[in-house]
């Protein structure tokens, strides 16, 4: 389970990387003056992935195979 949420951590991390490349990149305005959408389609990546994750989660949660910790209220 940890090598999945790692996987998935790395992929919006590099869906985050992506978008703020092509947001600096230079000439990223197509020759008719508009914009490209590859900034918002790796923007809406991350989103799906994120969501994903959560989902994930949950239904990890939901069918037992993890078990929240949390922080313990007395000493």
């Amino acid at each position: 389970m940890k090598f999945v949420f790692l996987i998935a951590f790395i992929g919006i991390l590099g869906a985050l990387a992506a978008a703020g490349f092509f947001m600096l990149r230079t000439g990223n305005r197509a020759r008719d003056g508009r914009r490209s959408p590859n900034m918002a389609r790796a923007l809406a990546v991350r989103v799906a992935v994120s969501v994903a994750l959560f989902l994930v989660i949950l239904l990890c949660w939901w069918m037992g195979w993890i078990q929240p910790t949390g922080v313990p209220m007395s000493r």
